[in-house]
């Protein structure tokens, strides 16, 4: 059974940009921050950069009881406002949880608030 959704939010410290396949650009979006029953996350979210595409994210997590776990998700994003993007996808915590994620960024506020559930 699905567990309700949890609320992630986290400051987004850095956007590096670099070329992509086929003269596409590729956005690395680095944050950090916490998440309700998983503890504090560092990440990297990589878009190739357009109206509606592809990410993938690789995550640290340092889990409330003290253990470092992985976490890896990919999915699709889309453009809701001048520097504002809409993602949502599937992700993999090394425990063996799989959630479904979804969430909201704004590049100008660099913020970026998540909603995640377990299919647990």
């Amino acid at each position: 059974m699905a567990d309700e959704k949890q609320i992630a939010l986290y400051n987004i410290t850095s956007v590096v940009l670099s070329p992509g396949p086929a003269n596409s650009v590729l956005a690395q979006i680095n944050f950090e921050g916490a998440a309700q029953g998983l503890g504090k996350i560092l990440a990297t979210e990589t878009f190739v950069v357009g109206k509606s595409t592809t990410y993938s994210q690789c995550a640290m997590v340092y889990a409330d009881n003290g253990d470092i776990l992985t976490y890896t998700s990919q999915g699709t994003y889309e453009i809701i406002g001048p520097f504002k993007w809409r993602r949502q996808g599937i992700g993999r915590v090394s425990d063996g949880r799989t959630l479904a994620v979804g969430g909201e960024m704004d590049l100008i506020a660099r913020t970026f608030t998540s909603k995640y559930s377990s299919n647990e």
